[in-house]
């Protein structure tokens, strides 16, 4: 199988393949735990055709998912491998969601996901969501020491605004943002890619297939499984996905010119934003891994981007990207330093 060519994520040293995996499908989200034996190895499958830039974080089971890749990287393979993952999403009170970026809480998940990972540092660590309650200054200065000490190696943010991006990015370099960006999520455009790419971050695109509806469709949807946490995002609801199918069909029109999978289209297209770029897809299947890797070879002219653009612009999906109350970039503004006092 062919290599996968390798890029630089942002402007501080990291380099990742130009495409990488997103893990937490194997152990959550996605109806039941996929087998263990299965995932591992598919991730090694992954790392031997040249995708070795693995997401994972800590929520992910929780911890489930950490562990998984964890086993898979006992067997000598760590070096091979840029390894991503994220804290700030709690489970307290009877496992009612917490954000936290405090402090002593940034430590506590560092140190947690380093043992279950089995690793002595983390290429890529993230505050996977934005505690609202902590000066995002507080919460990247216990970053910037976890660095200092060699527990992590470059620092990420996800889903963070442009203004979060530029406060976070004054304390320490951040290295990556990762953003929910595909052909029908494209909000980021406006300010924040513009933001990362002025401050020299690279961006990361996470569900850059549509959380696989760009794959069969409708269809796809109908196919899942009751407890697969995607039904019950907005955009797969009756009311807005009858409307959003017909996005899906007019890009598998271009994909059947073009001569490729709907999926393999939509992929290309956000290879095609800038070397910067990142996407992650998720799989749990060897074939559609193999297939999502071929978007890579997939050519694409500026007519081209200009026709699947005017099939999603930014306001022709209907539906929120998630549920009422879901935290996400648009709700990540922190109080000022000034207001901090450490407890």
């Amino acid at each position: 199988m062919a290599s996968i060519r390798r890029m630089k994520l942002g402007s501080q040293g990291l380099e990742v393949s130009a495409q990488g995996l997103g893990c937490v499908g194997m152990s959550v989200f996605s109806g039941p735990p996929k087998p263990e034996a299965d995932m591992i190895k598919l991730i090694h499958h992954a790392i031997d055709a040249g995708v070795a830039f693995l997401d994972t974080a800590d929520v992910y089971g929780p911890f489930t998912n950490e562990l998984l890749l964890g086993k898979a990287l006992s067997g000598g393979v760590r070096d091979e491998v840029e390894l991503a993952t994220k804290f700030g999403i709690s489970f307290e009170d009877n496992k009612r969601e917490i954000i936290r970026g405090d402090p002593a809480y940034v430590r506590s998940a560092c140190e947690g996901s380093l043992k279950r990972l089995g690793v002595d540092s983390i290429d890529l660590y993230y505050q996977h969501r934005i505690d609202t309650r902590v000066p995002i200054e507080v919460t990247v200065g216990e970053l910037k020491k976890l660095v200092e000490e060699g527990k992590i190696k470059y620092i990420g943010l996800s889903e963070a605004s442009a203004s979060t991006i530029r406060r976070a990015h004054a304390v320490h370099p951040i290295t990556a943002a990762q953003l929910e960006w595909s052909l029908w999520s494209r909000d980021v455009e406006e300010e924040i890619v513009p933001t990362c790419r002025e401050l020299g971050i690279g961006i990361v695109a996470y569900s850059p297939l549509a959380r696989g509806f760009f794959s069969l469709g409708a269809k796809f949807i109908e196919s899942l499984p009751n407890n697969d946490s995607r039904k019950k995002l907005p955009r797969f609801q009756a009311e807005n996905l009858e409307h959003n199918e017909t996005i899906f069909q007019r890009v598998s029109e271009l994909a059947a010119r073009k001569g490729c999978t709907p999926s393999q289209l939509a992929l290309a297209w956000i290879h095609h934003q800038g070397n910067d770029v990142c996407p992650i897809p998720g799989t749990t299947k060897i074939e559609n891994f193999d297939q999502n890797i071929k978007a890579l070879s997939v050519k694409l002219t500026p007519e081209e981007m200009a026709e699947l653009e005017s099939f999603a612009s930014a306001d022709a999906v209907k539906g929120d990207r998630y549920q009422t109350g879901i935290s996400t970039w648009m709700n990540s503004e922190t109080p000022p330093l000034s207001s901090w006092k450490a407890t």
